[in-house]
């Protein structure tokens, strides 16, 4: 396995075709300062660019959280400009996981609050141990949301319960985020990341260009009217019936092997 640092605080670990995005500030719980967020941007760029990377999954290496969102003895000490000044680097922080063009997966244990949190609601998929706490307080210490959370939250529970989640910033155990589909697959304390990486690895051993080109078709899709998310999915049909995947997943099928995909 090897591993790439992107300043102090971030990894990134090669499993074959699966990159393990390692948040490895485990003092402060991997809360998001200016420099952790940096290393999270550069980290996913050169992620996006790597055509071998067919899933990401985004661990922790503090077993009590996986990230408790904004660093707020830093913010303690900034002035109205330095605030703003890091807005721009907040947001790409963010971004960089969401536009990821290759599937997700969050492997969450403990607290995942706030900008946790929507690092998590930034991937595609959320697995969880029994351990984890989930939740959007901002409003509680005189802010909002500010990565993604008041947008990626209500499209996966709806306005209303979204609504009330982040107006009364209450967090959210293990059980009960299962049931309201906070997250998607729950598993027992301790094994979340091998739950995650088990699961890219699954999503991995099919066509890269197919994978990619589905996830496109979701991400755009989603929120059009249904002629409009028809002509969106079949542009991204276009882009896989005429690839090399394409052309070996089908002989691959009629004779009876695994697919040893060209990625193109």
């Amino acid at each position: 396995m090897s591993e790439r640092r992107f300043g102090e605080w971030i990894a990134i670990r090669r499993h074959g075709h699966v990159a393990e995005l390692v948040l490895d500030r485990p003092k402060a719980m991997n809360a998001v300062s200016t420099e952790l967020g940096r290393g999270v941007t550069e980290a996913t760029a050169a992620l996006a660019a790597d055509r071998d990377v067919r899933a990401v999954v985004l661990t922790s290496t503090n077993d009590r959280a996986f990230c408790v969102g904004a660093d707020l003895k830093e913010r303690n000490s900034f002035s109205d400009d330095d605030l703003r000044r890091q807005r721009p680097y907040a947001r790409a922080c963010y971004t960089g996981v969401l536009d990821l063009p290759v599937p997700a997966i969050a492997a969450v244990q403990g607290f995942a609050l706030g900008g946790g949190f929507e690092l998590a609601l930034s991937c595609d998929l959320i697995v969880a141990d029994g351990t984890a706490v989930v939740g959007l307080p901002e409003v509680s210490v005189g802010v909002i949301p500010g990565g993604g959370g008041t947008q990626l939250l209500p499209r996966r529970v709806g306005a209303a319960r979204a609504a009330e989640l982040i107006f009364t910033a209450r967090r959210v155990e293990a059980q009960e985020a299962r049931e309201l589909g906070l997250i998607d697959v729950l598993v027992d304390a301790g094994q979340a990341r091998a739950e995650a990486l088990a699961l890219a690895g699954r999503i991995a051993g099919n066509s890269p260009v197919g994978v990619r080109a589905a996830k496109r078709a979701l991400r755009l899709g989603h929120g059009l009217d249904l002629r409009a998310g028809l002509e969106v999915e079949d542009a991204a049909w276009r882009t896989v019936a005429f690839s090399a995947d394409r052309a070996e997943g089908v002989a691959a099928f009629n004779e009876k092997r695994t697919p040893d995909w060209p990625g193109e």
